[in-house]
């Protein structure tokens, strides 16, 4: 049977589940914090898991957190030891962006 659970994918997509999974991990960062607000960076991974179905390394969660910051798309504050993040305007235009693009792509293929 074609497209079942068990089958094993094709090379190209599982080329393809890399790149938008892990490769473009700041969109599930966003798409996260643009729904729950704000959230901490120990349970990213597991967010990211339950709602997209795939587990990222912790230490790249970290590295698209800096880059975030650092380009103004989230913003990070100190609560009790544990620094949390929520996303900024800036990041909310740029979440928009990417989804208006792939609903773009998306009707082309």
């Amino acid at each position: 049977m074609r497209g079942s659970p068990m089958e094993k994918p094709a090379t190209p997509v599982k080329r393809l589940r890399r790149l938008l999974t892990s490769e473009n991990l700041w969109l599930y960062v966003l798409s996260l914090l643009r729904r729950s607000r704000k959230l901490y960076a120990y349970e990213l991974d597991a967010a990211i898991e339950k709602g997209f179905g795939f587990r990222p390394n912790k230490i790249m969660i970290y590295i698209v957190l800096y880059r975030l910051e650092a380009e103004g798309l989230i913003k990070s504050e100190f609560r009790e030891r544990r620094k949390y993040y929520a996303l900024t305007a800036k990041g909310s235009e740029a979440l928009g962006q990417a989804r208006g693009y792939f609903r773009s792509l998306s009707t082309k293929l």
